[in-house]
């Protein structure tokens, strides 16, 4: 009987510590899209479509050549990956759209409104605690993500009722991303059998968005032929393979293995850590430097996750 709380506490260790480095490998994203959008001006929907493209296509080959049986998945499963490729392709579209209408700072902060959707959707659905510890770690790392984001800076907001329920919505897609993840594990799938066919059918739900639109939705082409945007740009066409081959596949596929180990609201919370890495990074990289307002933002949020990390350690001890 002794040894139950022991494997928690060490089910909980991993999946704090797998969710991190999550969320450390995915902050570094920002610096591949923000190369590729300002050298080369690609249509973000055009990004993105190619971005999961090759995640699929990358992992494919890792799969086909390291772990053959993983490429395989039971029939009755192929209904649910195509509603989570779905998921996964509309929050992209809704992310890119909310940065078109609202900026960057203000649709990051309404993106992680995500970690309270997650708790409380997670608590309806899947019946995960939720318990004051959860709640107060919300709150303040909702909190951080505003200040470390910087949209206490009035001209940040451009308030307007379509980019604000987009930015709202892009959160609540994250959170069902989240859920479905967590319901995936459930259901015995691989994280990384799941990570494969979402992103192929979440690559061709982006190839539609882009052909059908004709350019009516911000970010996607306006022509079939801007789907090659990048033509003869080898360079560029190098990059945005390195961006899904790299912190694209290794940051979600760590976030659904994380998602195995931990409640969905909790993973999800854990990812709000992710500005503060990106700021780390832009610091560190691009010679940004951090205001006080951004470092108290910054121990904000990981002091949010370590507040649950310590209560839940309490929990299963007593």
């Amino acid at each position: 009987m002794t040894s139950h709380p022991t494997t928690n506490r060490s089910t909980l260790t991993r999946g704090y510590t797998i969710a991190l480095v999550s969320a450390a490998i995915l902050s570094t994203t920002a610096v591949f899209i923000r190369y590729l959008t300002q050298t080369y001006q690609i249509p973000a929907l055009v990004l993105a479509f190619w971005r999961d493209l090759f995640v699929c296509l990358t992992l494919l080959g890792i799969l086909a050549v390291a772990r053959r049986g993983l490429l395989a998945v039971r029939r009755d499963h192929l209904g649910y990956l195509v509603i989570y490729g779905l998921i996964l392709a509309v929050f992209n579209s809704l992310w890119t759209l909310s940065v078109a209408l609202n900026g960057a700072a203000v649709s990051t902060v309404l993106a992680y409104c995500s970690a309270a959707f997650t708790a409380l959707l997670g608590w309806w659905f899947l019946k995960e605690q939720l318990h004051w510890a959860k709640l107060a770690a919300v709150v303040i790392s909702l909190g951080g993500c505003v200040l470390v984001s910087g949209a206490l800076d009035p001209e940040a907001w451009r308030l307007n009722l379509l980019g604000i329920i987009t930015g709202v919505a892009s959160g609540l897609m994250w959170a069902v991303y989240s859920l479905m993840g967590r319901s995936a594990s459930q259901r015995g799938l691989n994280p990384w059998t799941t990570l494969l066919y979402t992103f192929g059918i979440a690559a061709l739900f982006l190839l539609a968005f882009n052909l059908v639109s004709g350019g009516r939705i911000p970010g996607a082409a306006a022509l079939p032929a801007d789907l090659f945007w990048l033509g003869e740009a080898w360079l560029g066409w190098g990059v945005l393979f390195l961006l899904a081959a790299g912190p694209t596949l290794a940051g979600f596929g760590l976030y659904n293995v994380a998602l195995t180990h931990l409640p969905s609201s909790v993973a999800n919370l854990i990812a709000t850590t992710e500005p503060v890495w990106t700021a780390v990074i832009a610091f560190i990289f691009l010679g940004e430097r951090l205001t006080w307002v951004q470092v108290g933002g910054s121990a904000m949020v990981l002091g949010g996750v370590v507040l649950l990390r310590v209560y839940e350690g309490w929990l299963n001890r007593v």
